[in-house]
């Protein structure tokens, strides 16, 4: 097995353990540093292979259903698994585990974590890769403990040589703040339109179908960013935690999977999931329901199409990022199925 420590005058940083094709990172403590006592009773949070210990994943789902019980995060990660983009290989967790308890198991639980998964994102017309942070949760009865500023600093330092700009969205802008996170204002856009209705040509894709999923990879991988202000490229696990449980509508005509609700008149497009541009009308082409309102989750510049930027917090997560983010300032939004 292949060692590299990485530290140097610090007195505490990463370890890397290379195996024959994972490399595995843990914090360590140099054996002459002051804090060693006291960072050996707070218990440092280890970055964790779900590879090595496969039990991981039911007792980190364990946490994450405790902390956060009406998304059902353990059932739609189930989903990626079938669909062969397992949230596992996408994610790097960064955990604390229980400690001093007299339990009949041998196996303690996680009682917090912090995760980075890797986003390719473009941004004003360049690719960047961003990290994204994500499933950040502490266990009711381990909180104000400093556990979760203990995984969120080593995840930080874990970013830190990887990534330019991080990235998450949550609902509590303040526990982000310190960590030196702000929060980017994001835009709905809105554009008024008169379709009638013509022929349907959308169907929902059946994932339980193989010939489906393999349409489904197709698109994935060889999509190009539903922006050029911000969209994300190729990218699995976060789109499929975040849309594979809702409709996914296919057009043979146009060769794209869009992702979109309609109430009444009203349509909402979330994502265009196609190898080339297509415009408002394109797909507006496609629906036999009329529409007299669209409102778009994504900046339009691709779409052929002029419309209304309105202030928008999506699903009540304000947009954070940490770092340059080029489309600071422009009228975006982060799509709805790169969010974590």
């Amino acid at each position: 097995m292949f060692v590299k420590t990485l530290l140097s005058g610090d007195r505490y940083g990463w370890k890397a353990s290379r195996g024959d094709r994972h490399t595995i990172y843990s914090w360590v403590v140099k054996s002459n540093s002051t804090d060693s006592a006291r960072i050996k009773k707070r218990g440092i949070p280890m970055q964790q292979s779900f590879v090595e210990d496969p039990s991981l994943s039911d007792r980190l789902f364990d946490l994450l259903e405790t902390v956060f019980p009406e998304i059902g995060l353990r059932q739609l990660a189930n989903i990626g698994r079938k669909l062969g983009a397992p949230w596992e290989s996408a994610s790097v967790p960064f955990m604390k585990f229980e400690e001093g308890r007299a339990l009949a198991q041998s196996i303690p639980r996680i009682i917090a974590h912090v995760g980075v998964v890797e986003l390719p994102l473009c941004v004003m017309g360049q690719p960047l890769k961003v990290g994204g942070i994500h499933a950040v949760a502490t266990h009711p009865e381990f909180r104000r403990r400093g556990h979760y500023r203990d995984c969120m600093e080593a995840a930080l330092e874990y970013c830190k040589t990887r990534y330019e700009t991080l990235v998450l969205t949550t609902s509590q802008p303040e526990l982000y703040q310190p960590f030196g996170f702000r929060v980017v204002p994001e835009f709905a856009f809105m554009v008024p339109c008169d379709h009638s209705g013509q022929k349907d040509s959308f169907r929902v894709l059946n994932l339980q179908d193989v010939n489906d999923c393999t349409l489904l990879h197709r698109l994935l991988d060889t999509r190009i960013p539903v922006s050029d202000v911000v969209g994300v490229y190729s990218e699995k696990a976060v789109f499929l935690v975040n849309e594979a449980s809702r409709p996914l509508y296919y057009a043979e005509d146009l060769d794209a999977l869009v992702v979109i609700e309609q109430e009444d008149d009203r349509l909402q497009l979330f994502d265009v999931i196609a190898n080339h541009s297509l415009s408002l009308a394109d797909i507006l082409k496609c629906i036999s329901h009329p529409v007299n309102e669209v409102i778009l989750y994504f900046s339009p510049d691709r779409l052929n199409v002029q419309a209304k930027a309105i202030p928008y917090v999506l699903d009540d997560a304000y947009l954070m990022i940490r770092g340059s983010f080029a489309a600071e300032g422009q009228p975006f939004m982060l799509p709805r199925s790169a969010r974590c």
